[in-house]
């Protein structure tokens, strides 16, 4: 007797521990105000395992969070999770993260494909995908379908490799007799070959100094511009509609870049850090003179001894013949050892 008494008292004492539990549960449902509960795949697990074991019909008197048919989908889920090959997962994991850069890479270099287009190129290389999955892959990145997907400025460079070329100004301080002065370098830079020529350097940029510079750009016999049909410049004004509208007279096309856009523009941007980093800001220039040998000195140094990213770390002018591997090496010094360039000798 006493046992069965003990037993209906534990048993009561648990039914009303699970209504105080319910009740408490409604309480915090209701302060939630009809947002929705989101739980973790561990706290969905827990779940799942006690609802299983609780049971269907009691699950309704009780469950709160969610319905009793959402806890039971979770269970079936935890067990089909189980069986699961783990290899294979990762497996098809990792085609989807390359099927996802392909989609991407696919997109961004060819702007006029869209969804059929890149499916079929995905095919050709062993995935088959769905038109829905790639515009979510698309979308996710921020890739817009093709009418409003814009062409990039290197591909549009690309494109029209060996008749562009840039052209730019970069300053320097000079120490004259009048103290220091800032001179103005004007410069032309073919973007396939990244020859460049310096056409001249001035502490008055003025418009006489730009009739000067257009004549000499589009000389017929040696002008930069020979052969180029468009020139991209940044928006200074030394580049006038008086300019523009000579070098336009003379078959060259001027192209502005954007106000605050130096990567349009990105090929002469490079050359103005690298003669600064690797030159000017090494130097003291004393006078004109010494500013215009010290940038003679830096342009064939560029054309001739420096290997260039860009050109798969190739020299402008080619690579030199290997004649002995043996041989001694030896080093050829300009601006007293300011830049140096490396070669076996025959």
């Amino acid at each position: 007797m006493l046992l069965a008494a003990l037993i209906g008292w534990l048993d009561r004492r648990q039914q009303e521990t699970v209504a105080y539990l319910v009740e408490e549960n409604r309480v915090l449902r209701k302060q939630l105000q009809g947002r929705r509960l989101r739980l973790s795949d561990d706290e969905r697990c827990r779940l799942a395992i006690r609802g299983h074991q609780v049971g269907r019909r009691m699950l309704r008197q009780i469950a709160t969070i969610v319905t009793p048919d959402t806890i039971l989908r979770w269970h079936r889920q935890l067990i089909a999770r189980k069986w699961t090959c783990r290899n294979g997962r990762r497996v098809r994991l990792g085609v989807l993260a390359e099927i996802r850069r392909l989609v991407v890479r696919m997109a961004e270099e060819n702007p006029t494909w869209g969804y059929t287009r890149i499916r079929g190129a995905l095919k050709n290389v062993g995935h088959r995908v769905g038109r829905s999955t790639i515009a979510r892959i698309l979308k996710a990145h921020g890739i817009a379908p093709v009418p409003e997907r814009p062409t990039s400025w290197q591909t549009f460079l690309r494109a029209h490799w060996g008749a562009i070329a840039g052209a730019d100004f970069f300053t320097t301080e000079v120490w004259t007799c009048c103290g220091l002065v800032t001179y103005f370098t004007v410069f032309v830079i073919d973007l396939a070959s990244r020859r460049v020529q310096i056409v001249g350097s001035t502490p008055f940029p003025n418009d006489l100094f730009m009739d000067q510079v257009v004549r000499t750009l589009t000389a017929a016999d040696e002008g930069a511009l020979v052969g180029h049909r468009v020139l991209i410049c940044d928006r200074n004004a030394k580049w006038s509609a008086a300019v523009r509208g000579q070098l336009d007279e003379a078959g060259t096309r001027v192209i502005q870049t954007p106000f605050h856009a130096p990567n349009a523009n990105a090929y002469a941007e490079r050359f103005v850090r690298s003669i600064k980093h690797e030159c000017l800001n090494r130097v003291i220039p004393l006078g004109a003179r010494h500013l215009r040998q010290t940038i003679t000195e830096f342009v064939e140094h560029y054309h001739l001894e420096r290997n260039h990213q860009g050109l798969a770390n190739e020299l402008i002018e080619g690579m030199p013949a290997l004649k002995d591997p043996r041989g001694r090496i030896r080093r050829r010094q300009r601006l007293g050892g300011l830049l140096n360039y490396y070669s076996r000798a025959a």
